[in-house]
């Protein structure tokens, strides 16, 4: 049976999103043309410009498509953790590898590039504060803590804020052991932070802090 078209273009997108994210971290921003993303997913210059007729298009989907991905992760791994300090380090754990991997090398080659391109800056900028609310807020969801309280906001984006950092300490060598150690004794502090409810409890409702950008930036 011909396999539906709807799903073969599926599938072609979803091939060069990867294609693209895994270029982008492995030959940085000038190395990653659109030639070399279409032949590494195995898809024509044509298919490919169908899918994204800009080379700057291609590689903002790709890095809101893994984005997306990493932070479904973060949520399907909630419902069988008990609360309290397993379930904190496992968050704090799961953010690190959110800001250590593929995605990160490769939003980082962004930056750089986006440092000096104002067109590319102007795309960059607003992804990156929507990662960084999103992530925020799938946080608070995964550790079920109450942002009214003082300091609890500010904890939960300072544990954003030094995996960010521990992954950009990675870029260049095998940071793995010293960044879970750190991240683990992380755990324990924010722990003593924030208030965890009753398991059967309610997840509070995150705050919404689309109004404040200047804590999400990149």
């Amino acid at each position: 049976m011909t396999e539906p078209r709807q799903d073969r273009s599926r599938l072609t997108r979803q091939r060069l999103l990867e294609s693209a994210v895994d270029c982008l971290a492995d030959h940085g921003w000038t190395g990653s043309t659109v030639s070399v993303v279409a032949e590494r997913a195995g898809v024509s210059r044509g298919a490919t410009q169908h899918h994204f007729p800009t080379r700057e298009a291609l590689f903002m989907a790709a890095i809101e498509y893994v984005t997306a991905e990493r932070l479904t992760y973060l949520r399907s791994g909630l419902p069988d953790l008990p609360a309290g300090r397993d379930r904190t380090e496992f968050v704090v754990l799961t953010i690190g590898e959110m800001y250590s991997g593929k995605l990160f090398k490769a939003a980082l080659q962004l930056w750089v590039a986006a440092a000096s391109d104002d067109q590319l800056r102007d795309q960059v900028v607003p992804l990156e504060a929507h990662v960084g609310r999103e992530a925020h807020r799938v946080a608070v969801a995964a550790l079920g803590v109450d942002e009214s309280r003082p300091g609890v906001r500010e904890a939960v984006q300072a544990t954003l804020d030094l995996a960010r950092g521990l992954g950009l300490a990675n870029l260049l060598t095998d940071d793995t052991n010293r960044r879970h150690r750190i991240l683990t004794e992380w755990a324990t502090v924010l722990t003593r932070a924030v208030t965890t409810p009753n398991p059967d409890s309610p997840v509070p409702t995150p705050v919404d802090n689309s109004e404040r950008p200047d804590d999400h930036a990149p």
